[in-house]
């Protein structure tokens, strides 16, 4: 049977994401793929944060960087190279949680993370190997909940459909296009650009390429077009949050699509693997601004004038009404019936 690694490609195989090696933290650079294979060395929990802010990593790939970040702290808590106290990690805790304000799961994983670190710290345990256990079991359930939401995700896509994505979907929207492939279905994939980081054209289109896939890559304003000739069937992306009554916020531009899916009568099935019950409403979505000065760039070079003004929102908000219905570990659930589903 395979694993999930087994239909991965390279910068969504867990040890490319991050891992700690040689005693410093490795985390895969993807404002570089596909024209490179680099990594980000980091040597502390806030060389971590930074490079979550600078965009190393970014989509599904913050989590798993927390994680070994904790780890590496542990570790040379064990080795007694730092102090020893509930507050070292729930200061670096904080730390990591700001730089995701709009996506909470990794905000909400550390918080579990921490509170058993907290206490093994009471009952006198070494840290790290309780963090490794943690991190491998989230490993063991992220996989089967990505092996189930991809069955959903297939089980939607028809033979002969053309699937509109945005951003980088990652691991449960490249393995629901891998096993509707094994499935015999003929799919084409159409991948925005997604600018300023270019995430359509440097991570999303290349990994469907590495497992075989189909894909067309478009410029962003390609989209209602590319509906309106028939092309798309099926509008399918990630979230970064769902509120428990079904808003959704994803990578800016993703609102508008949904916008023109629904004039064209295109079903739109997010993937949200965790939704976040303790949120309610689009008031319960935090959109983070980046700086503007980036978007008047691509890879650091201006396209613009220095001095011009600009704007960066890197998320938009989904409304329930736009959602044909939510792929989650537990099925396609109405984005009217969270709440149902998941308490």
């Amino acid at each position: 049977m395979k694993k999930l690694d087994d239909y991965m490609p390279f910068i969504l195989q867990p040890q490319n994401i991050a891992r700690i090696e040689d005693n410093v933290i490795l985390i895969g650079d993807r404002r570089a793929y596909p024209l490179s294979k680099e990594f980000v060395s980091c040597s502390s929990v806030e060389d971590v944060a930074v490079a979550i802010e600078s965009m190393v990593t970014q989509g599904g790939g913050p989590v798993r960087a927390a994680m070994i970040a904790m780890l590496f702290l542990a570790g040379k808590t064990d080795r007694g190279e730092v102090s020893r106290t509930p507050d070292t990690f729930i200061n670096a805790k904080k730390r990591l949680q700001i730089t995701r304000p709009t996506n909470t799961s990794m905000a909400r994983l550390l918080e579990h993370l921490v509170t058993i670190i907290c206490q093994d710290i009471e009952a006198g345990n070494a840290l790290a190997p309780e963090v490794n256990k943690f991190i491998e079991d989230f490993q063991s359930e992220y996989e089967r909940n990505s092996f189930s939401m991809a069955e959903t995700g297939a089980g939607l896509i028809d033979d002969g459909d053309g699937v509109l994505t945005m951003c980088f979907a990652e691991t449960s929207f490249i393995l629901s296009i891998a096993l509707a492939m094994e499935q015999g279905k003929s799919i084409k994939v159409y991948s925005p650009e997604t600018r300023p980081y270019l995430q359509g054209a440097r991570l999303t289109a290349p990994c469907l390429m590495e497992i075989g896939a189909d894909v067309t890559l478009i410029t962003d304003s390609m989209c209602a077009h590319v509906m309106s000739e028939g092309k798309v069937q099926k509008y399918m992306t990630a979230v970064d949050i769902v509120t428990r009554d079904g808003w959704a916020a994803n990578k800016i531009g993703t609102f508008q699509n949904a916008v023109c899916a629904n004039y064209h009568g295109i079903p739109y099935f997010p993937f949200a693997i965790d939704p976040d019950m303790s949120r309610r409403g689009r008031e319960g979505i935090i959109i983070e601004e980046r700086n503007p000065e980036e978007i008047k760039m691509i890879k650091g070079i201006l396209t613009t004038r220095a001095d011009m003004k600009a704007f960066y929102p890197a998320f938009d908000i989904v409304p329930p009404h736009l959602i044909s219905g939510i792929i989650t570990p537990k099925g396609l659930v109405s984005p009217y019936g969270l709440e149902r589903v998941f308490g």
